[in-house]
Formats: C-alpha cells, sequence, structure tokens
C-alpha cells in the first residue's frame, strides 16, 4: 500500500479530480470499505492495510467533527 499519512489520502482525493459529484466521506468510506476486503486477501501484507484503516477512520472522525471543507483545506 503506497498511501501511509493522512495529507497523502487527501492529496489522492484530490488528484483524483472528481469534482462535486463525490464527496471526501463517500470516497473515505469506500476506500475504508476496500482496504476491510483486502484483509481477507491471505497472500497480502496485513499491517499497511491496518495503517491505511486507521487514517481513514481518523479523516472520518475529523471530517464530522470539523466539516469537510475544513478537512481539505487543513491538508491541501
Amino acid at each position: 500500500m503506497g498511501i501511509q499519512s493522512t495529507s497523502e489520502y487527501i492529496e489522492f482525493f484530490i488528484n483524483l479530480n472528481m469534482g462535486e459529484n463525490v464527496s471526501l466521506l463517500s470516497f473515505v468510506n469506500n476506500e475504508k470499505l476496500v482496504l476491510k476486503q483486502k484483509l481477507e486477501y491471505k497472500s497480502l501484507e496485513k499491517e499497511p492495510i491496518r495503517t491505511g484503516i486507521e487514517i481513514l477512520e481518523g479523516l472520518v472522525k475529523e471530517i464530522n467533527k470539523v466539516g469537510e471543507k475544513a478537512v481539505l483545506e487543513k491538508y491541501k
């Protein structure tokens, strides 16, 4: 897994350039689901996946606390 920090997830989201159609919260929740599914694969290293899930869960909490716009501004 290449993404190892909150700012890298925000940068990845921004670079996807999905416009107004996909919110950061939706993106984060979808990424979390994908990573949780990857935990079931026996051949993948688990620790980087767990780290990614922890980062995404922290992002969800932060978005719920201060709002998506504030989070995007903070990590740009």
